[in-house]
């Protein structure tokens, strides 16, 4: 089912915590996978800032990622993937 929009504006996407490699279920939300993933990096900061120990091994992971660019650009092309395949909404 296609989303009608106003000009000029794009359907929402939705990725989990869960599908982008981090412990929840949270909804995370954005016009393109670059935002989502943004989404994801300040969501994890945030939880583990708070507290939350159940995300620090998807923080690291993701602080892994850079430093180790061959997989780090290989689980990006994968999320950037999945995104694309979602349904809009």
């Amino acid at each position: 089912m296609k989303l009608e929009l106003r000009e000029g504006s794009t359907a929402m996407k939705t990725m989990t915590c869960k599908q982008l490699g981090g412990p929840c279920d949270l909804a995370l939300q954005g016009e393109t996978a670059d935002e989502v993933i943004k989404a994801q990096d300040k969501h994890l900061r945030d939880a583990v800032a708070g507290g939350d120990q159940s995300h620090q091994d998807a923080l690291n992971d993701m602080k892994g990622r850079w430093k180790h660019p061959i997989a780090g650009m290989s689980w990006y092309r994968g999320a950037k993937r999945d995104f694309a395949a979602l349904p809009e909404v």
